[in-house]
């Protein structure tokens, strides 16, 4: 009997919940392997194609094709009526991802890279950005513009995003090696008080990074819903008490 992998959706990932149990389809993993492996060998001979940008031995090698590993998704179907417009996650290895969910290849950088930008693309602050110019669909063209802070290894506030995002996107061993390498525990943020409280400072980290001060943080949050001003003052006052200890 075959490895029979799910293949994504859209829905088959949410904001730190790397698996709905939704699916669009499955797909053999061999096949898979095969078939994506040669797309890549073709891919990497254009100028344009981010596995151009890959060492060769790295895309000869079939046991490094993305879709073996941990990587970063996206959904590229948004509305303004959507509770978010950032839907990003870490998904785990063996997953086929369909076309309304793109990935970010990792062509430089390192584990710990990975987990701060799905920190910051997971963050409140980023999606308030990213909701004042995507009305339909977030391309790989919008998503380039999305402005991401890094105050670079050894900030304390940017290894602390580090350390939040990955105890958050490391739900289980399919993640093991991955939060090996950015040196967090795995499951370690399963509990949903300390989720909800990790997911509160890491909005707090994010909107230090990016120069906030705490008026910007009430503009941001009392006009996320521009139809109920409301709606997230208590995730508001959650972010500012953990703001005010990193200020």
């Amino acid at each position: 009997m075959p490895d029979i992998w799910p293949v994504y959706k859209g829905s088959s990932f949410n904001i730190w919940e790397p698996d709905t149990g939704t699916y669009y389809d499955s797909a053999v993993a061999s096949e898979m392997i095969e078939h994506l492996h040669d797309k890549r060998l073709a891919q990497r001979e254009r100028a344009r194609s981010a596995f151009a940008e890959q060492p060769k031995p790295l895309t000869d090698d079939p046991a490094t094709v993305s879709c073996l590993h941990p990587r970063i998704v996206f959904r590229n179907v948004t509305r303004s009526t959507d509770t978010r417009s950032v839907v990003s996650v870490l998904v785990p290895g063996e997953r086929v991802i369909a076309h309304h969910a793109p990935y970010l290849l990792r062509v430089e950088g390192t584990e710990r890279d990975e987990a701060l930008l799905i920190g910051v693309l997971s963050s409140m602050p980023c999606d308030w950005q990213v909701r004042r110019c995507v009305e339909l669909n977030l391309t790989f063209e919008q998503f380039g513009l999305i402005s991401i802070p890094d105050a670079g290894e050894g900030n304390l506030v940017r290894d602390r995003v580090v350390e939040i995002a990955g105890r958050l996107a490391a739900v289980d061993d399919r993640f093991a090696e991955w939060a090996a390498e950015v040196g967090v525990p795995v499951g370690s943020a399963n509990d949903e008080a300390t989720k909800q409280d990790l997911i509160h400072e890491l909005d707090a980290c994010v909107a230090h990074l990016y120069g906030l001060d705490e008026d910007d943080l009430e503009v941001i949050y009392t006009t996320f819903d521009e139809k109920r001003p409301d709606r997230y003052l208590d995730r508001l006052a959650a972010v500012i008490e953990h703001f005010r200890r990193l200020t």
